[in-house]
């Protein structure tokens, strides 16, 4: 897939399902400064098509954005950062919870995570409650650029057990020196072929 074409369209407290919001979504989820928005910015080619911030907990809002006239990309708000207060932790997980029970434009989910690091409990919550939502998804585990190719089948061992997923299952990534993006884009292009709204 080659994007040709990014536009951010909207931010949004709670998700409303009307227009500009029309087309097929691709969601963008995982846990505070895993890089969702650094992803977002190195797939487009925009430096700043998406804010990004060494502060984790940046992004408190659904992001819309329009990709190729043909489906949104949504960036949801990254959960599990510690020093979030326990009102507003609940807040954004209502927030998500509310999005993907109510938008029937979902189609797909990238599900990042942090090649350095063992999944959180969080990581594995999300894993869980996206199977159980029948919400298809993708594993991308990010900051592939910190782990020698040598050492990232090591490191996604522990992803594999914690998130019940295969290593081909999982697309090294990094935004620093293009690790991956050939991989995700292409991947993108073949779960563009089959995107069509949820029947529940």
């Amino acid at each position: 897939m080659e994007i040709k074409s990014a536009v951010f369209l909207t931010s949004m407290a709670s998700y409303l399902q009307r227009p500009p919001i029309h087309l097929p979504q691709l969601a963008v989820v995982g846990k505070s400064n895993v890089g969702k928005s650094s992803l977002i910015n190195s797939l487009c080619n925009r430096k700043m098509l998406c804010k990004t911030s060494s502060t984790p907990g940046k992004t408190r809002l659904i992001n819309v954005f329009l990709i190729n006239d043909q489906f949104h990309l949504v960036d949801l708000p990254g959960y599990g950062f510690a020093k979030v207060n326990k009102k507003e932790k609940n807040r954004w997980a209502e927030m998500m919870e509310q999005y993907f029970r109510e938008s029937t434009l979902l189609c797909h989910v990238l599900h990042l995570v942090d090649m350095r690091h063992e999944p959180t409990q969080d990581d594995v919550v999300m894993s869980g409650f996206l199977r159980e939502m029948g919400i298809a998804s993708t594993v991308v585990a990010t900051k592939a650029d910190k782990i020698s190719r040598g050492a990232r089948m090591k490191h996604m061992a522990p992803i594999c057990r914690a998130l019940l997923v295969q290593p081909w299952d999982i697309i090294p990534f990094s935004c620093n020196d293009g690790t991956g993006r050939p991989e995700l884009l292409k991947h993108l292009e073949d779960v563009c072929q089959f995107l069509a709204p949820r029947t529940s």
